[in-house]
Parts: C-alpha cells; sequence; structure tokens
C-alpha cells in the first residue's frame, strides 16, 4: 500500500499531561520541618551558624534525592477517536483540518518523467486542491466502509439488508443522510450498491420487496459509488465464501492492477485494453471438476468520470482493440474489469433497479402528471447522479413507476437494466478509481484490501 494508513483511522486532538511531577514541587516547607535543626546551636557563632546552615542543606539536597517522584498519569486518550461498528463515525471529525489520506501515488514514466519535477506542473497541482480533498475525503469513506461491509456480511443475509448496510455507512460518514431536498447532490452515495450475484456482472440492487438471501455458494459483485460536491469514487471488489472461486477473483484483480499500472497521461486506450485481456485470460478455475478458462466480459468497459457525471464520453476497453483514443491530464477514470467462466458476453437481464436522468435530457411535454412531479424530485435530490427504486420509496414516492417509465421512454431518464452472462456461469468485479494528476497518477481508491 502507498501513503494510506494501513487501518484507514484517523487521529484527531490528543489528550494532555495533567500530573505535575513531585521533582516539579517546592520542597521548602519540607525541610523547615526536618529534625537536622536543633535550636541549642543558636548561641554559636556566624560561622558555627554557616557552617550548620551548609550541611542541613546538604542534608536536605539527599532526602530530596532519596525522595520517589509520584508517577505520572498517562495521558488522557479521550479527544481520540476511531472508526465505530457498524460505521457511523463522520470522515471529517477522524481527519483534523480536513487533511485525508492521499491515494497511492505513481510516478510517470518515459515521455512524460518530467512531470514529477516540472515546476510549472507542481503549480497546475496545487491549484486542485479543493479537487483534491473532495476525491480523498471520499475515498476514505469507500475505504472504511467497504472494509466494514467485508468483515460483516455473511451468507444468509437478504441482499437488501446488506445494501442498505453499505449506504447507511456512506450517508453517516459523508454527513448526507439525502433526505432534505439537495442534500444527496452535496455529498453522499455516488450512484447505488450494486450486488451483482453469480452470472449476474453489474447493475443490480435489490428492489422494495426483495427477499433475496445471499448464499454460501455465491459469487457477489459489490460495487459502490461515493461523492462529495459531485466527486465519485467508483470503486468495487468480489466477494465469496468458497475457495474454489479463487482463481476467478485473483485474474479479475491482477486483470484490474495492469490496466491500472498501463493508465496514464498520452497512453491508448487500445493499448490499456490489450494489457488487462492478457493479465486476465492466464488464468483458469477449476469448478465442478472442469477446467474453465477465465474471459474476459469483452462488452464491459471502464470508463472516464466528470462531474456528477459516473460515465463521461470516454470508455477503457478490457480487451486488445483498435481505439486510439488517449488519456489526457487531468482526466478521472474508473478502470474496471470482469472476469466469466461463461461467454465473456452479457445482455440485459431482470428487472431494471438502476436510473439516471441525462446530462443532455430533451425538454419535451410530459403528459403524465406524476411523470412531471416525479422529473422535479429527481433533479432536485439526484441531478444527474444516478439513482435506484429503493431511493425514491426513502424519499417517500409512492405508485410513481408510470411516471418513472414515462420519463424513461421520453429519454429524460436512462434505465441501466441488469447485465448478465449466461445462467450457470460466475462473474467477477474488481475496480479503482485514477486521478491524471498533472505530476503524478494518484490511484485515489487503494486500499490495503485490494
Amino acid at each position: 500500500m502507498g501513503a494510506l494508513a494501513a487501518n484507514g483511522v484517523g487521529a484527531a486532538n490528543g489528550g494532555q499531561h495533567a500530573a505535575v511531577s513531585a521533582a516539579a514541587r517546592d520542597p521548602t516547607s519540607q525541610i523547615e520541618k526536618s529534625d537536622d535543626h536543633d535550636p541549642s546551636d543558636d548561641d554559636n557563632g556566624e560561622e558555627e551558624a554557616a557552617l550548620g546552615n551548609e550541611n542541613k542543606n546538604n542534608e536536605a539536597g539527599k532526602k530530596k534525592k532519596k525522595r520517589k517522584p509520584k508517577k505520572r498519569k498517562s495521558p488522557t486518550t479521550s479527544g481520540v477517536k476511531a472508526q465505530s461498528s457498524p460505521p457511523r463515525v463522520p470522515i471529517a471529525s477522524l481527519f483534523a483540518g480536513g487533511q485525508y489520506p492521499i491515494g497511492e501515488e505513481v510516478e510517470y514514466h518515459n515521455d512524460n518523467a518530467f512531470r514529477t519535477t516540472s515546476e510549472e506542473k507542481r503549480h497546475l497541482d496545487r491549484m486542485n486542491n479543493e479537487f483534491l480533498t473532495d476525491y480523498r475525503h471520499g475515498a476514505e469513506v469507500h475505504r472504511q466502509v467497504r472494509q466494514w461491509a467485508q468483515k460483516n456480511i455473511k451468507p444468509g443475509q437478504t441482499l437488501t439488508e446488506i445494501a442498505e448496510g453499505i449506504e447507511d455507512g456512506v450517508r453517516a460518514l459523508t454527513e448526507h443522510q439525502g433526505l432534505e431536498e439537495g442534500d444527496n447532490i452535496k455529498g453522499g452515495m455516488g450512484f447505488p450498491t450494486g450486488l451483482s450475484l453469480n452470472h449476474c456482472a453489474a447493475h443490480y440492487t435489490p428492489n422494495a420487496g426483495n427477499k433475496v438471501v445471499l448464499q454460501k455458494n455465491d459469487v457477489m459483485k459489490v460495487d459502490f459509488g461515493v461523492h462529495l460536491n459531485g466527486r465519485i469514487v467508483d470503486s468495487a471488489f468480489t466477494m465469496t465464501f468458497d475457495p474454489i472461486y479463487d482463481n476467478l477473483l485473483a485474474a479479475v484483480k491482477d486483470a484490474t492492477n495492469a490496466g491500472v499500472r498501463e493508465a496514464g497521461i498520452d497512453v491508448r486506450m487500445s493499448d490499456i485494453g490489450a494489457a488487462i485481456q492478457e493479465a486476465m485470460e492466464s488464468y483458469e478455475v477449476e469448478i465442478g471438476g472442469k477446467a474453465l478458462p477465465v474471459k474476459c466480459i469483452r462488452n464491459l468497459n471502464g470508463h472516464d468520470i466528470i462531474q456528477y457525471s459516473i460515465h463521461g464520453s470516454k470508455s477503457v476497453p478490457i480487451v486488445k482493440g483498435k481505439d486510439q483514443t488517449k488519456m489526457e491530464e487531468g482526466e478521472t477514470f474508473a478502470i474496471e474489469t470482469f472476469g466469466s467462466t461463461g461467454n465473456g458476453y452479457v445482455r440485459d437481464d431482470m428487472e431494471t433497479s438502476h436510473y439516471a436522468k441525462k446530462a443532455d435530457a430533451p425538454n419535451v411535454p410530459l403528459r403524465v402528471s406524476s411523470a412531471r412531479s416525479l422529473l422535479n424530485s429527481i433533479s432536485k435530490n439526484f441531478g444527474t447522479l444516478p439513482f435506484c427504486r429503493r431511493y425514491l420509496d426513502r424519499l417517500g414516492h409512492e405508485k410513481y413507476l408510470l411516471g418513472l417509465n414515462n420519463l424513461v421512454s421520453s429519454g429524460i431518464v436512462e434505465a441501466y437494466p441488469p447485465l448478465c452472462d449466461v445462467k450457470g456461469s460466475f462473474t467477477a468485479q474488481f475496480e479503482h478509481t485514477i486521478l491524471l494528476r498533472p505530476t503524478v497518477k494518484e490511484v485515489i481508491s487503494r486500499g490495503d484490501d485490494y
């Protein structure tokens, strides 16, 4: 791990020493009451008096050295905060002055090696302070919530319970519950918690009434976003409870790290895709006595992220191709890879849960009154951030499906149905967000877990 703290827990102000040592106390009164001074010596001359005083002082000094000092009290730690379980302590209160952990910083090489020491690039980097603070804040929220989730998610829990546990943590740690109008646009969930099982690779979160229970033999992709001021940290991992899937997870994690290593300023998308595919498809996994190759899901990609929009205009392929588009300075990317034991190709399937208002939504007349009121709520509470049906339920909306479908058919809201490979196959995902800063590449979501 780079410059991140291993446990992700920051320190507030420490305590102060409250005790005063015995050596700091004035011993004069104790000495004056000692038995070393005899009143019968008062009639002696000045010389004897002086000599007696000197002896008295020497004796007092010896006694002072022999006196055992009181033990100092340990510094109080009442001012130091640590994260709770479940996570509820706001990240801002754990890091004084908004100094959040820096992600993994990777220097540029070859033609871009000059960026590390360029004063001009350093100046540009310093101008991005607010941008970096928001991203590092969100990344630390993501790390602490996901590490709690990894320890506490167990077979037997419902997907709804798991999703709400993650989302409650994100909202508490960002201090944005999202219930007041416009609050979720300031911070909180960057997009709904994806909990896609087995052959389903992405875009699945439970709708109201979902009774699905996590099983021991499931492969679950956990994909959630955290944002502050629209700066979205997009990161995902896969959870299993049976070691037979270890090689599948290793393949996808290796492929994601290969993509992160290859990515950088002026790097072509085709080169990143080739590096990812080479790493992914060097693995195979044995399931049910059969050796199965791990395939890249060729029609799923990484993507750039822009403020308040999880998908920008650039895609990062996970297979080799001919895309000569380059990454550029100042851009933010989600490097995500998906591996499958199936066909390596996904299609829309199952009930839709994810939606987002289009940034370039057309201004068209809406004949369904519920659609007009729902659009107003979506605009004020989510803007162009993705949301799910549970989020509408949480805001108190009822009987909104007709209006929601009208917004989708009118081209104002985009629906994102679950993406699934062939049934019986298993898919896995790992993902990181990277910032192409002027001086270094920062893997903002890197943690000691992945």
